[in-house]
C-alpha cells in the first residue's frame, strides 16, 4: 500500500502547484462520495424515467422531470456524505445549521447541476440517456468540488495562515549570508 501511496504522491508532485491540493486525499474522498451519488442519481433517473413518470408520454418532458428528481436526491445524499466524510475536519469551524450549509452547498453546486443537466440533455440526443448522464456527472464533478471546497466548506483565513505557517520549513542556517 505504501508503494501505491508513494507513486500517487510522485504523480501529484509533478502537477502544477495550484492543482496539487485539489487532487490530494480530500478529492479522493469527494470522488468516492460522488461515485455513490452517481449510483443514486442513475438509479433514481432510471426508476423515474421508466416507472414513476411513465405516464408522461413525451420522452423529453419525462426526462426533464426524471433528471430533476435524480439530481435532487443525489444532491441531498452527496451533501450528507461530503459533510460527514470529505470536509469532516472543517465541521468544527462552521457554526451554521445544516439547512444553511445545504443552501450554500446547492448554490455552490448550482453551476455543476446546470452543467450536468444541459450536458445530459445534449448527449442524450446522441447516446443512451443513462450513459449521457454518467458522462455529464464526470465533467461537472470537478466544478462541483472546487465550488464546494472554496465556498461551502471553506477554511477560515486565520486557520489557513496558521496551517501555512506550521508547514513552512524553517530557514536553513546555511542559506543565510
Amino acid at each position: 500500500m505504501s508503494t501505491l501511496r508513494s507513486f500517487a504522491e510522485a504523480v501529484i508532485r509533478r502537477l502544477p502547484e495550484r492543482l496539487q491540493p485539489m487532487v490530494r486525499w480530500r478529492f479522493i474522498k469527494f470522488g468516492v462520495v460522488g461515485a455513490s451519488g452517481t449510483v443514486v442519481n442513475v438509479a433514481v433517473l432510471y426508476l423515474a424515467q421508466e416507472y414513476l413518470f411513465s405516464w408522461i408520454v413525451d420522452f423529453h418532458d419525462r426526462l426533464n422531470y426524471s433528471i430533476a428528481l435524480a439530481i435532487t436526491v443525489a444532491t441531498i445524499s452527496n451533501f450528507y456524505w461530503n459533510r460527514r466524510l470529505t470536509w469532516r475536519d472543517r465541521r468544527h469551524e462552521v457554526h451554521h445549521s445544516a439547512l444553511f450549509l445545504f443552501s450554500k452547498y446547492v448554490m455552490a453546486a448550482g453551476l455543476a447541476i446546470v452543467l450536468q443537466s444541459l450536458l445530459t440533455k445534449w448527449l442524450a440526443l446522441y447516446m443512451h440517456y443513462l450513459l449521457a448522464n454518467v458522462l455529464a456527472i464526470a465533467v461537472s464533478s470537478v466544478c462541483n468540488f472546487v465550488a464546494n471546497d472554496r465556498m461551502t466548506f471553506r477554511r477560515r483565513r486565520a486557520k489557513i495562515e496558521a496551517d501555512t505557517a506550521a508547514h513552512t520549513p524553517p530557514n536553513d542556517i546555511h542559506d543565510k549570508p
